[in-house]
């Protein structure tokens, strides 16, 4: 199976962070997704939950990790990164092949 994103080693510790300190139930898994809306008519979601019809769900670095497969096509080649600032803090999506940044806000 092709993993379709990448979760960069600071987004990987702060996603461990969270499972291990925010009690995560343990049959939950990070999951990635679309939604409608933002400037671009689309944003980025990261939760953690359970498995359901119609997800694809793989892992990255151990990581247990969660789509929908209609989401994979948007998600395709998406870097999820953690920034942690003076001014901001939260995860962030890029697309190497597109220019645009987009930020979560959150966990």
């Amino acid at each position: 199976m092709i993993i379709p994103i990448k979760i960069t080693e600071p987004a990987q510790a702060e996603i461990r962070n969270i499972m291990a300190n925010k009690n995560i139930p343990a049959e939950y898994c990070l999951r990635v997704g679309v939604k409608g809306g933002g400037c671009g008519g689309m944003a980025y979601a990261l939760g953690f939950d359970k498995q359901k019809d119609g997800d694809e769900k793989f892992e990255v670095e151990g990581i247990p990790v969660l789509m929908e497969k209609k989401h994979m096509m948007f998600l395709m080649g998406m870097h999820i990164d953690f920034f942690d600032g003076n001014d901001a803090r939260g995860f962030t999506f890029t697309n190497p092949d597109r220019k645009k940044q987009e930020k979560v806000k959150g966990e």
